[in-house]
């Protein structure tokens, strides 16, 4: 059963070399030789990791005679943001219900103080 484009993403992005990868590609086009020297893997491990990249859509790799560049593709990201967008309404809602409880809160305890008084 093939994965959905969201998944692919997800599962790509759970590994901190990928996203390491991923912010370096953000920087512009880079070969993959270029792109594995700060990592302290070997180049088949290097070569996993892009492979997974590419699966998911996250980068591109092109062959121009001895020159193998990667290029990061945006678009699966973009798709993952907006997914997570609807959540973020969800929780701005709750933080919203929970300062307007706080406040009530507050109001109540400065009637209870002035009675007191």
């Amino acid at each position: 059963m093939p994965a959905d484009s969201l998944s692919l993403t997800f599962a790509a992005l759970a590994d901190p070399t990928r996203r390491a990868i991923l912010a370096r590609l953000a920087l512009g086009e880079i070969s993959v030789g270029e792109l594995a020297e700060p990592f302290h893997i070997s180049a088949p491990a290097v070569t996993k990791h892009l492979k997974v990249l590419e699966r998911a859509g996250l980068i591109t790799r092109g062959r121009q005679a001895q020159w193998r560049p990667c290029k990061l593709e945006a678009t699966p990201m973009q798709e993952a943001a907006m997914f997570i967008e609807q959540y973020r309404q969800h929780w701005e809602q709750s933080f919203d219900r929970l300062d307007i409880y706080l406040q009530q809160l507050q109001a109540q305890e400065k009637k209870n103080v002035r009675k007191r008084k």
